[in-house]
């Protein structure tokens, strides 16, 4: 089964950002585009896929996953402990402060965060502010500073089942966890922040698409919306 569109705003919705010449020769300010979710829901991958069709000198992915608080001053346990799919485990300030320097078309130090450790890297990532800038993480629809300063808003759909799946593939494979751990952390933290803060956020989504199957149609297709964002809008004074 393809990646199919659930529910999608009017054209005209598309057409708030500004600073683009018709030719889109002159670039004046990044388009954002938001992909929020639950955990596992496949905005990650979406985000990469749409990101590879622009192209690397077009397009770049901004995770709010490297916006984690640094918690490197507390004990392992109490890091291990923390509710991270809550608002309040981000670093909310740096992540606006940053998303309106790329928009003035400022490249930042973007942080690095280690999953496994709960804590931040010395090292940061130069990011350079691209033609079109895709801002991908669970929360981003539920934080309205955040949210205002997005130029289109997509949610992405997948069952719990799927999520809980994907997720715990990743976190094992990837992040270092145990299977008791990934179950715990699903039960107390992930399952209730999705419903208490993730799932009411898609009422803020301009666009409704489902997760689950191959990326490659739907991503085209959303391609095509962000090619119209850019080339249809005439720049303000």
């Amino acid at each position: 089964m393809l990646f199919c569109i659930i529910a999608c705003v009017s054209h005209a919705a598309f057409l708030g950002v500004h600073g683009y010449f018709m030719d889109n020769s002159i670039r004046l300010a990044p388009a954002l585009i938001g992909l929020a979710g639950g955990s596992g829901s496949g905005k990650t991958t979406l985000a990469a896929a749409i990101c590879e069709r622009l192209g690397n000198c077009k397009s770049a992915v901004l995770s709010i996953d490297s916006y984690y608080k640094d918690l490197s001053h507390l004990p392992f346990e109490e890091r291990a402990g923390v509710n991270f799919d809550h608002p309040d485990a981000l670093d909310v300030q740096l992540l606006i402060q940053q998303i309106r320097q790329l928009r003035c078309g400022k490249t930042v130090k973007v942080p690095c965060y280690d999953f496994t450790t709960h804590s931040r890297c010395p090292e940061t990532r130069a990011f350079q502010p691209k033609t079109v800038v895709l801002v991908e993480g669970i929360l981003l629809l539920a934080l309205e500073p955040i949210r205002s300063l997005l130029d289109l808003k997509i949610f992405v759909h997948a069952p719990a089942d799927i999520r809980f799946i994907r997720r715990l593939v990743r976190d094992v494979r990837e992040r270092g966890r145990t299977l008791d751990s990934c179950i715990q952390q699903y039960y107390a933290t992930t399952r209730p922040m999705h419903s208490a803060w993730v799932e009411p956020s898609k009422a803020f989504a301009d666009m409704i698409v489902s997760g689950e199957g191959t990326v490659d149609a739907h991503a085209t297709l959303l391609i095509k919306h962000i090619e119209r964002l850019l080339t249809d809008t005439t720049p303000q004074s």
